[in-house]
């Protein structure tokens, strides 16, 4: 079936799913497969629980004109959001990065609600799935959109850029993440790089940390708007305070703002700022843009501080990577508090270098002068440093039960796999 079509349902049945478990009355499921499931064989089902139409690419399903037929359902569906974000065409800004781009979206979704009916990326759903499926969220109240695009591999930001069609961009940093998929440092850059190739063919505008070396070396022939710690920047600030809650001020035409967060790090300004940075290009004015970002609080165990009945726990649990990791021990040494202690889980996707980076890792660690410092998982056992060491997350709580930490600042970090969220209620 053309897409054009395909959008003619959608216009009529405007909810998309793609859980047979959940269908909403009038809903269109799509059939998409993974590795270990096939959508095609919950088509009837969908269609059962109130779909009323079901897309396929599994002829072996079909089942008459309620169900239909495509080569691929999940080309399909990004071909239909890909349509209706041409058919919109409101502003959208992209975002990519190795490291705080959830955060930054989160950020910046804040200001630019400030102002706006804005759609944005609900979570992490950043992935070929999730982008589409947030596209075909966008309504004609929307006034702007603001899309997270995550990669594992190459090719895959430029995947999501042509379905996107950003008119706006930002890399929050590139480092040393999935190296597993990319292959090497270079293989990351050149995959984020891809959202920069977009806006670079289509006139686009980039928001940039103007002290970022890598991402300036890429960033040529693009109209830029910088923020970082340059008093030249278009968006400037620095950090005043940080225990444990990041305070920062930045400038406006010579006033200085500043804003107390619920974010836990120093690391997280060049997030801030690029807030700043996005909600002053599009003229919202400054009490606004610091108002938004006093008043939010982190929810997702990204550098969330959560008090437990015993300690201080920075839950960072959803991803990790070596330039993350090293960033939170070292928030975590300069703040003014003791007794401090650290546990940390496997950081995974890194192929080759995995050893050599946790061994990195110990060694940040060395530098920390920590009171307490538990290790979990077998990538970390394979560095036989001299710390605790459990090889699963389950070793781990049941240690805890059996030796209950009190009175510390905690910092738990690890690859969402390690399920590490799983030991805060036994700290």
């Amino acid at each position: 079936m053309p897409v054009s079509e395909l959008y003619q349902l959608f216009i009529h049945h405007p909810q998309i799913t793609t859980d047979s478990r959940h269908c909403l009355k009038g809903s269109l499921f799509f059939a998409l497969r993974g590795e270990k499931f096939d959508g095609n064989a919950y088509a009837a089902q969908a269609l059962s629980a109130g779909a009323a139409y079901a897309v396929i690419d599994n002829p072996e399903y079909y089942s008459g004109e309620r169900t239909i037929l495509v080569e691929n359902s999940l080309t399909a569906l990004q071909q239909l959001a890909h349509h209706h974000r041409k058919v919109l065409n409101i502003p959208v800004i992209g975002i990519t990065g190795t490291n705080g781009k959830t955060t930054t979206k989160e950020l910046v979704a804040a200001v630019l609600c400030s102002k706006f009916n804005l759609l944005y990326t609900e979570g992490n759903l950043n992935n070929q799935i999730g982008v589409p499926l947030t596209l075909l969220r966008l309504n004609h109240d929307h006034e702007m959109a603001v899309i997270e695009m995550g990669a594992s591999h190459p090719g895959d930001i430029s995947e999501l850029v042509h379905i996107t069609m950003p008119n706006y961009g930002i890399i929050t940093n590139v480092g040393h993440a999935h190296l597993e998929g990319f292959g090497s440092f270079d293989g990351v850059v050149k995959t984020k790089g891809e959202l920069y190739d977009y806006l670079r063919k289509t006139k686009g505008i980039v928001f940039i940390k103007k002290e970022d070396q890598v991402l300036q070396r890429i960033a040529g022939g693009l109209e830029q708007v910088t923020y970082g710690e340059d008093d030249t920047a278009f968006a400037s600030g620095h950090v005043v305070g940080n225990n444990p809650f990041l305070i920062f001020n930045w400038k406006q035409q010579g006033k200085i703002h500043t804003v107390e967060t619920h974010l836990i790090g120093q690391y997280n300004l060049e997030n801030l700022l690029a807030a700043v940075a996005i909600g002053r290009y599009f003229k919202i004015p400054a009490e606004r843009i610091s108002r938004a970002i006093a008043n939010y609080e982190p929810t997702n165990k990204r550098s969330q501080l959560i008090r437990t009945d015993n300690n201080f726990v920075i839950a960072d649990t959803y991803n990790a990577n070596p330039s993350s990791m090293k960033a939170a021990l070292e928030n975590l040494r300069a703040l003014q508090t003791s007794p401090k202690a650290v546990i940390l889980g496997d950081m995974f996707e890194l192929g080759e270098t995995s050893k050599t980076e946790h061994t990195h890792i110990i060694q940040t660690i060395n530098q920390g002068n920590y009171e307490k410092v538990l290790l979990c998982g077998a990538k970390f056992a394979q560095t036989n440093s001299h710390y605790q060491t459990f090889t699963t997350t389950a070793e781990l709580i049941d240690y805890l039960k059996a030796h209950p930490l009190k009175g510390y600042h905690i910092l738990l970090k690890g690859s969402h796999g390690m399920e590490l969220e799983k030991v805060i209620p036994y700290l």
